[in-house]
């Protein structure tokens, strides 16, 4: 969407879309599943169990930490990656709100 465009929705509505659009990647889906289930990690144990090249999973670590979902602290030369707890709750939040808005009815169009 165009910056000139963004300006015509709500905060809450480009937030969730930038987050969307982050998400809507399989391997950045990937890279969240594998520190969820490890809590944390350095990048290059990423590149081992996500069959992408490493400036491929750097490229996509980047655009995660780009919308807060992980972050990584500066162990000597190397990066350890986390989800971000907080971060993680307010978009959850957001997904959930926007989700909870359904109201289900008995017709539907």
């Amino acid at each position: 969407m165009g910056a000139t465009k963004s300006d015509l929705f709500t905060e809450k509505q480009n937030q969730l879309a930038d987050i969307a659009k982050v998400l809507g990647h399989p391997a950045r889906i990937a890279i969240v599943q594998y520190l969820l289930e490890v809590n944390a990690c350095i990048g290059g144990e990423i590149v081992d169990h996500i069959p992408l090249a490493q400036p491929t999973i750097s490229r996509h670590l980047k655009e995660l930490k780009s919308v807060g979902l992980i972050k990584g602290t500066i162990e000597g030369t190397s990066i350890s990656y986390c989800i971000d707890g907080e971060r993680w709750k307010e978009i959850q939040s957001l997904f959930n709100g926007l989700f909870d808005a359904y109201q289900l009815g008995d017709t539907c169009c």
